[in-house]
C-alpha cells in the first residue's frame, strides 16, 4: 500500500481505521474466525495474533517495543493481508459464515 512502507503497525492501523469508518463492518467476526482457525479462544486483539502467525519466533511484548527488520514487516503485512483476504471469503459466504459462528460457539 502507497505511503505504508510495507510496516506492520501502520498497515493494521490503515486496516483498523477502515474498519472503524465502516462501523466495524469490514472485520466484524474476524477475531472470531481466527479463534476457529486455530481451534482455540484468545483475548488477544487480532494485531498480536496476526503478527504471531507470521513470525512465530518473535516474543511480542507490545508496538511500542516492537521493532522488526525490513524482511519481518513484509512477512506480517503479507501474512495480514492473506488473513484478511481469507476471512472476507468466509464473511461474504452466508453459509460459510454461520457455520464458522456454530463452530466458535462449540470452542
Amino acid at each position: 500500500m502507497y505511503g505504508l512502507r510495507g510496516t506492520y503497525y501502520p498497515t493494521s492501523m490503515f486496516i483498523m481505521g477502515f474498519d472503524q469508518a465502516r462501523a466495524g463492518g469490514l472485520l466484524r467476526g474476524f477475531h472470531e474466525w481466527l479463534a476457529v482457525r486455530n481451534g482455540e479462544l484468545s483475548s488477544q486483539h487480532w494485531l498480536g495474533r496476526v503478527l504471531a502467525e507470521a513470525l512465530p519466533d518473535l516474543s511480542f511484548r507490545g508496538f511500542e517495543n516492537l521493532h522488526l527488520e525490513p524482511e519481518q514487516g513484509r512477512q506480517a503485512v503479507d501474512r495480514l493481508f492473506s488473513l484478511v483476504l481469507e476471512f472476507l471469503a468466509v464473511r461474504d459466504d452466508p453459509r460459510a459464515l454461520a457455520s464458522m459462528y456454530a463452530r466458535y460457539h462449540s470452542l
